[in-house]
């Protein structure tokens, strides 16, 4: 990134060198059994605690039995190796399926992700979230593709979201898979 990395890109890169993780890695919860709950939470809170994740990287899984799938993007390729590990050594794990894609090194994607953070996280309106230990919108580019994952409390943020991001020069095409998350929800 012409002449180092940007305060922005550094900070967000630091925050998971420090534990503080960019959002809580989403799943699908199970609805019957109290098994599959506990092992939900279990693999939830496990891949929420991994090293070096950041607001660039994005894990989501899938419980089906006593299968796990990982999904999501990530930056480092140790994160996603880390996030096989700890899911797997997981009581009541017996498969874990690691379909987690590793985004391709590339100057002008780091680019791009410290410029859209900075729109993001830098509007007053959307600063709050930056805020958060866990801050939940995730930059996730590839090949100067965009798409935003994690969760918003408001329509309205997820469109300004959408706004900020798509204002950045040099995005090629955008997504955004932003959730608004009710406050009954939150919690959970």
């Amino acid at each position: 990134m012409n002449g180092g990395l940007s305060a922005a890109f550094l900070a967000a890169s630091l925050a998971g060198v420090l534990g503080l993780q960019a959002q809580a890695p989403s799943g699908r919860e199970p609805d019957d059994s109290e098994e599959k709950s506990r092992l939900w939470h279990e693999v939830h809170q496990q891949l929420l605690v991994l090293p070096f994740y950041s607001v660039f990287d994005h894990i989501t899984f899938t419980l089906k039995g006593e299968e796990v799938i990982l999904t999501g993007h990530v930056l480092r390729p140790t994160l996603r190796a880390d996030a096989e590990v700890v899911v797997k050594s997981l009581e009541g794990v017996a498969q874990v399926v690691n379909r987690i894609e590793l985004l391709p090194t590339s100057p002008a994607d780091d680019e791009l992700r410290s410029a859209i953070y900075r729109a993001i996280y830098e509007n007053a309106p959307l600063a709050r979230y930056a805020a958060q230990a866990v801050p939940p919108i995730h930059i996730i580019v590839k090949n100067g593709n965009v798409t935003l994952e994690g969760t918003v409390d408001s329509p309205e943020d997820k469109n300004l979201a959408s706004t900020r991001a798509t204002g950045v020069a040099n995005v090629l095409t955008f997504k955004n898979n932003l959730i608004v998350q009710t406050r009954a929800s939150a919690g959970q």
